[in-house]
């Protein structure tokens, strides 16, 4: 099997990905994730996948390299991670009652041809009505500052949720593991 690598400093990206059991290791790939003028959320999220496995691909030949990026879209703004809990509970007060979806693009590129294979795995997530109260409580208990959308959905996040629908429910946390199967699969690693 070819050197697997996560090009991604995520805790959630890797422990989803202890999940195949396939050896793999991490490497930061240290980019600008800035949106550039003019470009839609699912744009900015395969550029910015395909950016992350180009970077450590670049530089670690005969590697399988996998890229990925996640952008909360409301009302056709871009969420990013809020870093403070002030931030977090503006986000978590504008998201109430409201519909967002959840770009998680996808990309696995092979160092050696060069070849790519990407894809985003949408999430349309609908949250409840919460109160000024409960998002205190939920930012006290989960501190989600480091989650695009402000909540964790695999942990007390699911709580300020009214419903969540996906082709695949692993894309919501950050690395959407159904599509990264049948591209490894493609590029000849067996998994299971």
């Amino acid at each position: 099997m070819p050197d697997l690598i996560l090009a991604s400093s995520s805790v959630y990206r890797r422990q989803l990905l202890d999940r195949l059991g396939v050896p793999f290791r991490t490497i930061s790939p240290d980019i600008d994730e800035s949106l550039l003028d003019g470009e839609t959320p699912l744009a900015a999220a395969l550029r910015l996948a395909r950016t992350k496995a180009a970077a450590i691909a670049d530089t670690h030949a005969g590697s399988l390299v996998i890229g990925s990026d996640q952008i909360a879209v409301l009302n056709g703004e871009c969420l990013g991670k809020p870093g403070t809990p002030e931030r977090a509970a503006a986000q978590l007060a504008a998201m109430s009652g409201k519909t967002l979806v959840f770009h998680t693009a996808l990309c696995l590129r092979d160092a050696a041809s060069g070849r790519e294979q990407f894809e985003d795995v949408p999430t349309t997530v609908k949250m409840r009505s919460l109160t000024t109260a409960e998002i205190d409580r939920y930012l006290q208990q989960d501190e989600p500052y480091d989650c695009a959308g402000s909540a964790k959905v695999e942990s007390l996040g699911i709580a300020l949720t009214e419903r969540v629908t996906s082709d695949d429910p692993t894309a919501l946390i950050g690395l959407p593991l159904i599509a990264l199967c049948r591209m490894l699969r493609a590029e000849g690693v067996t998994v299971p």
